[in-house]
């Protein structure tokens, strides 16, 4: 195999995987706390505050992506753009007129099947029907959703933390009023926008 060949090969992968090597080194690892095996990031909503223990041992890559999003302060001023009454909050990949925001560091691995189950008051990825597409957008689970899990057929959704102060104010926004937005095309956005006004990950304990 010739060295040109090898090297396009090798672009190819890094292409279909969604990571290239400038991906991987944009934001200090420094910052992302890397001993902290459950670190905390505060949600400021302009519905209130959650906070939210992540869960490294269980979603080491899914923990690693999230946190390189709060700490560039790329979730900051995004939309809650999809919330169905007692299933699930969605967030993390729209404004706040809702005009969709790129993903920033690739795809990642979708490490559902780490023991976390889609339960009430847990976060998790969301993502397009193929398994490994999950990027920026993340939900809150409001009630235990088991058809999330992975099954026989299913890959899942990759849960990787769970809300320790805020369930409340998650709930509140599950209660909001919803419609059908047709510059969006689909359902379940709400009326006014529940807006995620500044994610921060708090210092280690």
């Amino acid at each position: 195999m010739t060295k040109l060949i090898k090297i396009v090969i090798a672009s190819s992968l890094l292409m279909l995987s969604g990571f290239t090597q400038a991906n991987q080194e944009d934001v200090d690892p420094k910052l992302l706390q890397p001993d902290n095996i459950f670190p905390v990031v505060k949600l400021e909503t302009n519905m209130g505050t959650i906070l939210v223990e992540l869960d490294r041992p269980k979603a080491p890559d899914t923990v690693e992506n999230f946190l390189k999003y709060v700490v560039t302060g790329a979730y900051d001023n995004t939309a809650f753009h999809r919330i169905i009454k007692q299933f699930v909050v969605q967030g993390g990949g729209m404004d706040e007129k809702y005009n969709s925001l790129d993903g920033l560091y690739g795809t990642i691995n979708n490490e559902a099947g780490n023991g976390l189950e889609n339960e009430e008051y847990t976060i998790a990825m969301a993502r397009q029907s193929h398994p490994h597409s999950a990027d920026r957008q993340f939900y809150f689970n409001v009630k235990d959703n088991k058809s999330l899990d992975p099954g026989p057929r299913s890959w899942g959704y990759a849960v990787f933390g769970r809300i320790i102060e805020g369930d409340d104010i998650v709930e509140k926004m599950s209660e909001v009023p919803t419609e059908f937005n047709s510059d969006l095309g689909f359902a379940d956005v709400p009326v006014k926008p529940v807006i995620l006004e500044k994610a921060t990950l708090l210092p280690e304990a």
